[in-house]
């Protein structure tokens, strides 16, 4: 008892003896040069003045060992610090002292008080961000910064945005407003959060300023650098999508590259490019997962955060000067989230425009925000600095009666819900006036008549200055704001490349899920089985080569339907990836097809030959290297085919359930039309057969095992079969053909 007694008073004496040495040391810091007019009141214009940057770089200024000139001496007295305070084990049993010095020596008290709170008290205070960790200092390890090449500013501009969509119903069409003159602009180094309950437009309105939504149904004007919207604009606008849309079976390292070597300039090298990749990596903090696959629903990966950081990766890669990012925190824990939003400031202050919509942020997490666009319904119910927020709600009659996360009381607000929020002196009226339409039990007015109030109020107090504000012609060069306006399309890499890498990137994806001991199994195991079923079957008697002739058959039927359903799955799967790429002009849609459809070849081939392997010499087909060879290429071209039936069906339909049954009933009438089951088909549904890989392929097969023997097997003609090579060949191009221009018809009706 006595020994804990003095463990703890020797803990607090050297922490107390530290708070002193510390305050000192911060108190002789503060009195530096590098503090301009330290003697000057500091009044709340000049607090809304100073930027975060310039705040931030005060604090690090302030840090003891962050100077550059005083580096040695810093560290020699964090080691004699540290030496100093250096404490057993079991005196480190009351760490309530040494914790409360601590947090005093940092010179912080966090008595939170809800909304009154101003912004630059708990924004970026380094001793709480990830760069200010012991260990990195000590180790003289530090981050490299965002990247800071020239870049083209950016103002974006919107005014009196609208949106409808036209709902098509069975006999009649309805028109639904989805956003309703939405008013704002955001510059430059500032973070524009988008904020609003759900079914507000949030998403719409980010789809629509960064160029992603259909000309015909938005009105009102959307201007960068004062010119409406190009294809130009594809190369320097970054979109973070809500969903996480990555390949899960690439690393982060191997997914960054890819993205660099197909969005970054044909001027840069490939070596540049992948440097470029791994700068990207340790910037977002991902060195330490870079070799880690991203993983998925069935895959496991790195984490939510680190999934939205390469997300955000495959953005800022091609150093954009626009960011839009949809709900970037949406799955993420608060300190996750906080690291996330401080990566976007980060961002912006590299000279970078950033837009991101926000669902329900944290107090600290929403004043790092510069602008802020609350919507509800549809509607702008305030535009302006996120700092002001809150004073211009109490302007107008709405202030919170308890300590409140801003974020929170204003999504209550959008929401219409006045629960401990004063209710203005307009809307009391309309209570007491007694009218049973807007009257509540609890005389509170209904969510309608709030939000009709809220709308009113900006309408008339910050929207018409608003307006003149961006009726202001910018400051900028001609030549900027031509740029802006040019119509030619960039392309990271040429037509060629463009093929080669995504061939390489589809092997890397795919090659995981063709070989798995599942598929190996089923394929290994069938032919096993027909092999027991016709062992050394024999082909001299007119008996044996019609059981052979069952098993060609079957053979035909096997890898017919085997990679009809394997190739359904391609485009609707792949959908959200395609979107995103070629929306972001990453690729031409016909090298992204050619290379899709070919690099599943070097896969698809090889389980056929292990399959052949097993059943041709247990069934004891004609031993004859020609023949079997003959016989492998005949399951080439079947596997080759019915991959393009598989790829065309996909394409058209681009629904999972509609391309299973359509396939099934395709798959199955092309069976029992393939000359097997039924010799003598009637005349009218005869020309289904020679629509049949499977006829073919059942015809090519006998035509190479008994092209000599007579008489011939199921009274088909033993002639050479280019016929039926012929058939396949026009198969194989026809239903990629049928493929390439369904997709091309999905890209041009979702506007990219």
């Amino acid at each position: 008892m006595e020994k804990s007694m003095n463990s703890t008073t020797l803990a607090r004496t050297k922490s107390e003896q530290l708070v002193i040495e510390t305050q000192a040391a911060a108190t002789q810091t503060s009195k530096s040069p590098t503090m301009q007019n330290e003697d000057a009141p500091i009044t709340s214009e000049s607090m809304g003045t100073l930027s975060r940057k310039s705040s931030q770089r005060m604090v690090v200024g302030a840090s003891p060992g962050r100077s550059s000139g005083g580096n040695k001496n810093n560290s020699h007295i964090r080691k004699a610090r540290s030496a100093q305070v250096k404490l057993d084990v079991e005196e480190l049993s009351n760490g309530a002292a040494l914790s409360r010095a601590s947090s005093a020596s940092l010179g912080l008290s966090f008595s939170f008080t809800g909304f009154t709170v101003p912004p630059d008290g708990i924004t970026d205070s380094k001793p709480f961000s990830d760069d200010d960790i012991p260990e990195d200092i000590e180790a003289g390890t530090c981050k490299p910064k965002f990247q800071t090449e020239p870049t083209l500013p950016i103002y974006l501009k919107f005014s009196d945005v609208t949106y409808k969509v036209i709902t098509k119903g069975m006999t009649t069409s309805e028109e639904r407003d989805i956003l309703n003159g939405i008013t704002g602009a955001v510059s430059p180094g500032e973070v524009l959060a988008l904020m609003g309950p759900s079914g507000s437009g949030k998403t719409t309105l980010l789809n629509l300023l960064g160029g992603r939504l259909i000309q015909s149904t938005v009105g009102g004007s959307v201007t960068y650098n004062d010119q409406p919207y190009s294809k130009f604009l594809k190369s320097k606008i970054g979109f973070v999508t809500q969903d996480d849309v990555l390949f899960p079976h690439l690393t982060v390292k191997e997914t960054l590259t890819y993205t660099a070597r197909l969005r970054l300039s044909k001027a840069l090298s490939r070596q540049q490019k992948e440097k470029r990749a791994i700068d990207v990596i340790y910037e977002l903090g991902l060195e330490r997962c870079q070799d880690t696959m991203i993983g998925g629903s069935f895959v496991r990966g790195v984490s939510g955060g680190e999934r939205k950081r390469v997300c955000i990766g495959n953005e800022i890669i091609i150093n954009p000067s626009l960011l839009f990012l949809d709900e970037p925190t949406s799955g993420l824990d608060s300190t996750t989230a906080l690291k996330t939003v401080q990566t976007l400031q980060n961002i912006a202050e590299a000279g970078k425009t950033v837009i991101t919509t926000i669902h329900q942020p944290s107090s600290r997490l929403f004043h790092k925000f510069d602008k802020l666009v609350l919507l509800g319904k549809g509607s702008s119910l305030y535009f302006g600095r996120a700092s002001e927020a809150m004073a211009y709600f109490s302007s107008i009659g709405c202030s919170p009666l308890i300590a409140m996360n801003p974020a929170e009381f204003l999504l209550d607000l959008a929401n219409g819900n006045i629960n401990d929020i004063s209710v203005p002196s307009e809307l009391e009226d309309k209570v007491q006036m007694g009218n049973s339409e807007t009257e509540t039990r609890n005389e509170k007015p209904p969510p309608a008549v709030v939000h009709e109030y809220l709308v009113e109020a900006y309408e008339s107090r910050v929207a018409e200055n608003e307006k003149k504000k961006l009726m202001t012609p910018l400051p900028l060069d001609d030549e900027i704001k031509l740029k802006v306006f040019s119509s030619k399309r960039e392309w990271g890499a040429s037509w060629w490349q463009q093929y080669c890498i995504l061939f390489c990137r589809g092997i890397k994806e795919r090659r995981h899920d063709y070989f798995s001991w599942l598929r190996i199994t089923q394929v290994l195991s069938t032919a096993i089985i027909l092999g027991l079923l016709w062992w050394q079957s024999d082909s001299k008697s007119t008996r044996g080569r019609q059981d052979q002739a069952g098993l060609l058959f079957f053979i035909a039927v096997f890898w017919g339907f085997f990679p009809v359903f394997t190739a359904i799955f391609t485009f609707p799967q792949e959908r959200a990836m395609l979107s995103k790429e070629r929306a972001a002009d990453m690729y031409r849609l016909s090298a992204y097809f050619l290379a899709r459809t070919t690099s599943d070849l070097p896969l698809d081939l090889i389980l056929p030959v292990l399959f052949l392997l097993v059943v041709y010499f247990m069934a004891g087909l004609r031993l004859s290297a020609g023949r079997f060879f003959l016989s492998m290429l005949t399951v080439f071209l079947c596997i080759i085919a019915a991959q393009g039936l598989g790829l065309a069906i996909g394409a058209t339909l681009m629904d999972l359930k509609r391309a299973t049954t359509l396939a099934s009933v395709t798959v199955m009438t092309f069976m029992l039309a393939g000359g097997y089951f039924v010799k003598k088909v009637p005349v009218f549904i005869s020309w289904i057969r020679y629509m049949s890989f499977n006829y073919h392929i059942y015809k090519l097969l006998l035509k190479v095992q008994y092209q000599d023997i007579t008489p011939p097997v199921n009274g088909i003609k033993t002639d050479n079969g280019l016929w039926e090579v012929g058939a396949l060949v026009a198969m194989i191009f026809g239903y990629r053909v049928l493929a390439y221009l369904s997709l091309r018809r999905m890209q041009l009706h979702r506007g990219a």
